[in-house]
């Protein structure tokens, strides 16, 4: 009689269990910065390399990173890129600067031409803020074909959200890089690289 009530309670236990694993989570929602589509150059004579950016340690991660104050960052766990944003940051660029520099065909440095000069940029803040604002600074540097610094400087844009929420946080951090593209094009313009 004992056995049979300790394979029924086992029994129990077991179903318990497996409909627990059955209820139905809620997947996190998965985000891509806005595409900027890649031009085409006008003669494609000069090559820009660009390397997949290096993200701060905290931002390299599968959530969307949110500063509470002035110290507090945390990652989301229902608000997650859809792919690692070093590369969506480095599409992002790529799609930018072709559009600012169209005399300038840019490449990924990944098995590029080699003999062209090379953009790396740092990323030490992509993230949404406390004040609704996304946030997005780092440092780029261009090196030329014998891997010699040929420039080295700061960015930091800062973009308002239009509304509450992630999407509109991940739209805002789109126009950030967009705008740190356009910084860094029009640098790359006025010291002649290009």
């Amino acid at each position: 009689m004992r056995s049979k009530m300790l394979k029924t309670a086992l029994l129990i236990s077991l179903l318990a269990l497996l409909a627990g694993c059955a209820s139905s989570v809620t997947p996190p929602a998965r985000y891509m910065l806005p595409a900027t589509p890649i031009t085409s150059p006008v003669t494609g004579e000069r090559t820009l390399q660009i390397r997949t950016p290096r993200l701060a340690h905290y931002l390299d991660v599968d959530g969307v990173v949110m500063q509470l104050d002035d110290i507090t960052l945390v990652e989301a766990r229902e608000h997650q890129w859809a792919e690692a944003l070093g590369r969506q940051l480095e599409r992002s660029l790529r799609g930018r600067l072709s559009q600012e520099l169209p005399q300038v065909r840019v490449v990924r440095a990944e098995g590029a031409a080699s003999g062209a000069p090379t953009l790396a940029l740092e990323v030490d803040q992509f993230q949404g803020r406390y004040d609704g604002n996304a946030v997005a600074s780092g440092q780029w540097q261009l090196r030329g074909a014998d891997n010699q610094l040929l420039a080295l400087e700061s960015f930091s844009v800062e973009t308002e959200l239009d509304q509450d929420g992630y999407p509109a946080l991940v739209r805002a951090l789109g126009q950030s890089i967009d705008l740190a593209a356009t910084q860094i094009a029009r640098e790359l313009r006025t010291g002649g690289y290009f």
